[in-house]
């Protein structure tokens, strides 16, 4: 049971797992643990993610634990329809597909929904908020679920808030080896990557402007630095603008940024953060990228309503015509620049997160019926075992300390 584009893309799909096996050396570790003792043994998984090669790497190790595994995107955009053919050769249920309508979207959520899954695994959360408000049923079985982004983590907290959470969800991506990898350097390249493929500009000279200054902002603002651009910074949040300046950023509200900014890149998590009122103000030729989970922070919708008219001059970059004469270029539709117009993050970073959903998977199965209903970091020892072995992989040791050291610390004299 599945639904792909084309599954005779699969044999192009195996070539590119393989590659991301080959630079996921944590999780294929993982993976031969989980061969061993069949820790995921009976257990079904619901699982909402980006359908990438590094996606694929974590449901054979799922399934290699003893899991049985139904995959839907996150992101209509996000599959690589090789991948989701590949997986469907193996006996995955996906339902994925690049260029998927916000209806068709929805359809293959639905799927992994209602499949009676024990464990749900998420990124953005959609998965979880579908179960909560449209199957009724909902924790009839369900153990526990997982997730994998910011964005997500903030929609199961509200519901948790509210009362209205029905399962323990463990906050993959507050793990330390999740977020100050894969939103830091794994954003922050990829981010990158989508807008060059997109539009081959220069990124030197440039003014980039990134809103939001978060873990996934800090790589962006970082990277933007280091290919030779002049970096601003805009926040809401007081520490964060403080910590800006102190990396040497410059920092203001949007509506002064948007008068010299020439690259537009969104990272809070929230909606309407360039809004018509802004881009009325910038300069001719602006590229305008989103690299937050929802096509949210760029208001297309008010772009629109004010545009005199728009068409598309390059793959995933879209030409809107203002008013005033001016041109604006938005990419990816809105929607996350780095899988959109890219492949996403390197393997390398998605292996230790997705290191630490194989193991929080584990750790919901061991401890089924003893994790309180609430959204839960993955303890720490979890996350120190993951950075250890990635350590490990890289051939580098570290110190560790002696008895009297441990002593020291214990101590309160």
């Amino acid at each position: 049971m599945y639904r792909v584009r084309d599954v005779s893309l699969a044999p192009q799909g195996l070539n590119l797992i393989e590659w991301a096996e080959r630079h996921m050396p944590v999780l294929m570790r993982i993976r031969s643990e989980f061969e061993k003792s069949k820790p995921l043994a009976g257990v079904k998984i619901g699982a909402v993610l980006h359908v990438t090669k590094e996606t694929a790497v974590l449901v054979r190790t799922l399934i290699a634990g003893g899991a049985e595994v139904w995959l839907a995107a996150s992101n209509p955009l996000s599959t690589q329809d090789e991948v989701a053919a590949a997986l469907a050769t193996e006996g995955v249920k996906v339902f994925a597909w690049r260029g998927e309508t916000s209806e068709e979207y929805f359809w293959c959520i639905e799927q992994v929904a209602r499949s009676d899954p024990n464990i749900v695994i998420d990124d953005g959360g959609d998965l979880h908020v579908f179960i909560h408000e449209r199957i009724q049923e909902a924790g009839r079985n369900i153990f526990g679920g997982t997730e994998e982004t910011t964005t997500g983590v903030i929609r199961l907290k509200a519901l948790e808030r509210s009362g209205l959470l029905k399962y323990p969800v463990i906050a993959v991506n507050d793990s330390r080896t999740k977020y100050l990898f894969d939103n830091r350097y794994g954003t922050g390249q990829s981010t990158f990557d989508g807008i060059m493929r997109a539009t081959n500009i220069l990124i030197a000279g440039k003014v980039v402007v990134v809103a939001g200054y978060g873990w996934v902002g800090r790589g962006i603002a970082m990277r933007a630095r280091g290919l030779g651009a002049r970096v601003v910074v805009t926040e809401v949040d007081p520490v964060k603008a403080l910590e800006a300046v102190m990396d040497g950023f410059d920092v203001m509200p949007m509506s002064k940024a948007a008068k010299i900014g020439d690259v537009f890149i969104t990272a809070t998590g929230n909606i309407d953060v360039i809004r018509a009122e802004h881009v009325l103000t910038m300069k001719d030729g602006v590229i305008l990228a989103n690299a937050g989970h929802f096509n949210v922070e760029i208001s297309v919708d008010e772009i629109e309503s004010i545009a005199v008219s728009k068409r598309v001059v390059r793959s995933n970059v879209t030409e809107y015509l203002l008013p005033n004469g001016k041109r604006v270029y938005l990419l990816a539709e809105g929607r996350l620049v780095n899988l959109v117009a890219a492949e996403g993050h390197p393997s390398e970073v998605m292996d230790l997160s997705f290191s630490n959903q194989a193991l929080a998977v584990k750790y919901l199965i061991e401890n089924r019926g003893r994790i309180e209903v609430k959204v839960h970091n993955l303890p720490y020892e979890i996350d120190e075992a993951i950075a250890r072995m990635k350590l490990e992989s890289m051939n580098i040791e570290i110190d560790t300390l002696t008895e009297k050291q441990i002593e020291y610390l214990r101590s309160w004299k």
